[in-house]
């Protein structure tokens, strides 16, 4: 197994975020009130989220700072390394160059610091007391908790359910780091009772755990909601990925061809896609950035372009992105981070103005990535961040077949080492395969009142 390890000092961490919207042909459709159904400003999202972050949601400005402090403290696990993965090439024998942005040492083994320090920051400055938020497989839950202990911050968590039984350690984590940490739906929420009467054995979904997060933080005026994708400062703060990975690969001595990463809401993708989205519209490169997604809820590649909540119950605004409806429950796979029906207002319109692609892959395919992977290289990765290989991986089998060079990079978003028992269920033949049918998809759908962006 050879290495090549790629590496940046903490001097080279960015000094700003980038913003794709300034770079956007086709600006994102603005969100709509949930009762009106008309366009809202930022005084709508008050309640919810810290005055700077608004500003930052509705931000058109190329590139925003990163406050010091902020940047102090990603001097933990920033910069992340990079590697060239000789061991996955040399098995699959392809003339494809393969390279991975591994940012799975950060605290909470994942990329979702990145926003999570950011966000808490915001918060502490205007005097919060309380984060709620919400979590699927538990890396963002784990990555507030981390900052929320940073900041001397209180912290409630609602879990996925299904995940919540899944991953016990994640919830560990979390209340290690001082969270306090709920199985989503509960009974201690509107939103959680309305499910749970309907369906006293729902596994959960991100969607409702959203809904209840919102609904506790709109109860108090301490306590504000932290979300850990989908929303524009979200994306913003997690370029400082793609804006390394950019850097890294200069040093390498190559322009990627392919840039692949999971995809659930959009975090993972967009930080480290948009800095080289920004190579291709400045530029005139032809780099493709794949979003990888999970067949048992395939929003980007299955679902329709038009407005819809970003949770279950209908609490928040109306956003133009591609969904499954937000009715719509995936299946209870392993990759807990991915189980959300919509895609984030930036993506999606990137999506439909064919700058990016999508890709589906099954379950199994993407557990066979991953055994894959862990034996060539090293590192057990996360079950969200194999669909990101598998993507890859049939991408350098192309090459092969086609006798071209290419080179792919993966963001390589988080390690799998709280994820054990899905991979011990995958070696013992346990895991099933799951793919929404298309009655399902237009079952869900055919529950949507709300607008058709024009």
């Amino acid at each position: 197994m050879m290495k090549r390890k790629i590496l940046l000092d903490e001097s080279e961490i960015p000094t700003h975020w980038y913003n794709v919207i300034a770079d956007m042909p086709n600006k994102p459709l603005p969100p709509l009130h949930p009762g009106t159904q008309e366009p809202i400003g930022p005084e709508a999202l008050a309640p919810l989220f810290p005055m700077e972050l608004i500003r930052q949601e509705v931000s058109g400005e190329k590139y925003i700072e990163i406050p010091d402090q902020v940047r102090d403290i990603y001097k933990l696990w920033r910069c992340t390394p990079m590697y060239r993965a000789h061991g996955l090439e040399a098995a699959l024998d392809s003339p494809a160059r393969i390279f991975y942005k591994y940012e799975g040492g950060s605290p909470a083994g994942s990329h979702k610091p990145n926003t999570a320090v950011a966000q808490a920051y915001y918060n502490k400055q205007e005097g919060v007391k309380k984060i709620t938020t919400e979590t699927g497989a538990g890396q963002w839950g784990s990555a507030l908790s981390f900052a929320c202990n940073v900041f001397d911050l209180a912290c409630e968590v609602y879990m996925v359910k299904i995940s919540y039984q899944q991953k016990p350690y994640r919830k560990s984590l979390m209340n290690t780091w001082g969270a306090t940490v709920h199985a989503s739906p509960t009974d201690q929420t509107q939103a959680g009772r309305k499910i749970l009467e309907a369906d006293p054995d729902s596994p959960g979904s991100l969607g409702i755990a959203i809904s209840e997060a919102v609904e506790m933080a709109a109860a108090d005026e301490q306590t504000k909601y932290a979300l850990g994708s989908v929303l524009n400062h979200v994306l913003l703060h997690q370029t400082v990925v793609g804006q390394e990975a950019v850097k890294q690969m200069e040093m390498a001595g190559y322009l990627p061809d392919i840039v692949v990463a999971p995809f659930g809401g959009g975090s993972n993708f967009a930080g480290i896609s948009f800095p080289f989205l920004r190579l291709n519209i400045e530029e005139g490169q032809k780099i493709r950035c794949i979003a990888s997604e999970p067949a048992s809820c395939p929003k980007l590649t299955r679902g329709v372009f038009r407005y819809d909540f970003g949770d279950t119950v209908g609490m928040t605004p109306l956003l133009p992105m591609y969904t499954l409806g937000h009715d719509f429950v995936p299946a209870p796979i392993h990759a807990g981070g991915l189980r959300y029906h919509g895609a984030g207002v930036i993506v999606s319109q990137l999506l439909k103005d064919q700058l990016i692609e999508a890709v589906a892959h099954k379950q199994l395919e993407c557990f066979e990535a991953g055994v894959l992977f862990s034996k060539t290289e090293g590192i057990v990765p996360a079950p969200e961040t194999t669909h990101a290989i598998a993507t890859a991986i049939r991408e350098a089998k192309r090459c092969k077949e086609e006798g071209k060079a290419e080179t792919i990079l993966i963001h390589l978003c988080g390690h799998g080492y709280f994820d054990l028992k899905a991979y011990e269920d995958y070696l013992a033949g346990k895991l099933v395969e799951h793919e929404v049918t298309s009655d399902e998809i237009k079952a869900s759908l055919a529950k949507l009142d709300t607008p058709v962006p024009e």
